[in-house]
């Protein structure tokens, strides 16, 4: 009895296992198939944590930037706090250079957060805006949608200087 479960679970795990690596529409009904997507969706949405890769959207110089630590909380970084990352890509004639270790305020989450009108905000990307150490910008401009939430954290004047508060 336990040996012929054990076969056809394995047989069943083998066969999603192949229906995953080649194509859904053979193997899963429609209603599976969007259980299981957005099971797959929902993995990818996580704390931002150290080894995080983000996308620096202000012109400090700056391209993409590696979290090496979370300044608050056990799990991770959310919108409006603050990390320690090292930079990954820089452009040439920035302020900023590949390898240094900056401070930055993480202003795009993937994560969902929950607002106080019981509605919930997140982004396609996690992205961050460089700071120095009293939290003051570096760069001049900050590109593309910013959450309101940063006036919680005392990020004002990066609210200043985005194009657009979400």
């Amino acid at each position: 009895m336990a040996a012929s479960l054990v076969s056809k679970v394995s047989r069943v795990s083998r066969s999603l296992l192949g229906g995953l690596s080649n194509n859904f529409s053979g193997l899963l009904d429609s209603s599976q198939q969007m259980a299981c997507s957005n099971f797959m969706f929902q993995q990818q949405r996580t704390f931002i944590q150290m080894r995080t890769v983000l996308k620096v959207v202000d012109n400090s110089g700056a391209k993409k930037v590696m979290c090496i630590q979370a300044l608050k909380g056990k799990k991770g970084a959310r919108l409006g706090d603050t990390i320690i990352a090292s930079v990954k890509e820089a452009m040439p004639n920035g302020k900023v250079k590949k390898g240094k270790v900056v401070y930055g305020v993480v202003v795009r989450a993937a994560m969902q957060r929950g607002r106080c009108d019981g509605s919930e905000v997140k982004f396609d990307d996690n992205a961050v805006v460089l700071v120095d150490k009293q939290g003051q910008p570096i760069g001049t401009r900050v590109f593309g949608p910013v959450p309101h939430e940063l006036r919680k954290k005392k990020h004002v004047k990066i609210l200043t200087l985005a194009e657009h508060i979400a």
